[in-house]
Formats: structure tokens, C-alpha cells, sequence
């Protein structure tokens, strides 16, 4: 594997990090650090969603200060293609209120298209797939 290759899947395992603090921390102004603005995001939370804009507007509508989550993304692989990537990790979110136990765990696969951009590796198409549910 070349330097280049190495680096790029370094990057791009950085840049699922990177979103899953940025959804933990609720940090919305930041969204354009991992998301492409021609983002295309499916979820079972949120459905459909076209563009930076809508997705950080239907984010912060959809945003229950009592609740904290926290992601944990694992697993991530990563098919490099000259300035695209398929990229696929699994992740569990735990959903919880301050100091308490989480009340809702969440274990998720994410498939991922990623474009080098001039400011690095970004989403360009996310979808995420609930793979399982626990509510206490």
C-alpha cells in the first residue's frame, strides 16, 4: 500500500471520528469540517436529506437539550478510489440525560461515499441503517 493510500484511509477513519464527536457535541456550526455541501443523507431518525443547509437545520430542529448521546464508531473500512472513497463502519449510541444511565442504545451501520475536497475527506452521501434497539 503506498504512502498516499495509507494517509487517505488514516484521513477518512479520522473523519468518522471527527462526526461522531461532532454529533456528540451538537456542534452544528462545524458541520461543513465533515460533510460535503452536496450531502446526501438517509436516516432512520431524520428520512431523506439534500445538502449541508437542510441537514443542519433539520439537526438543530430535531435537538433535545435534555438528551446527550454518545457515539462509539468502530470497524471502518475503507476502498480508496483516486478522490472518492466507499467507507463503511458499525457503530453504538448510547442516548442518555446527564450523570444517568442511557435509556436507549442504538447499534448502527454506516455506509459512507467520501470526496477529497480542498479542505480534506468529506461526506458526500451518508446512510445509516439501524441494525438493532434496546430502550430502558
Amino acid at each position: 500500500m503506498s504512502t498516499n493510500a495509507l494517509s487517505d484511509r488514516v484521513e477518512i477513519t479520522d473523519l468518522f471520528s471527527r462526526l461522531s464527536h461532532l454529533l456528540d457535541e451538537k456542534r452544528w456550526e462545524d458541520a461543513d469540517t465533515v460533510f460535503d455541501r452536496d450531502i446526501s443523507v438517509s436516516s432512520p431518525r431524520n428520512g431523506e436529506l439534500n445538502g449541508l443547509d437542510e441537514l443542519v437545520d433539520v439537526m438543530r430542529r430535531a435537538e433535545n437539550p435534555d438528551e446527550l448521546t454518545q457515539h462509539v464508531t468502530t470497524d471502518v473500512l475503507v476502498d480508496v478510489d483516486g478522490d472518492k472513497a466507499a467507507a463503511m463502519a458499525n457503530s453504538v449510541v448510547h442516548f442518555f440525560r446527564d450523570g444517568q444511565a442511557p435509556h436507549r442504545t442504538a447499534g448502527l451501520r454506516l455506509t459512507c461515499v467520501v470526496v477529497r475536497t480542498p479542505a480534506g475527506w468529506r461526506l458526500r452521501e451518508s446512510r445509516t441503517t439501524l441494525l438493532w434497539l434496546s430502550e430502558k
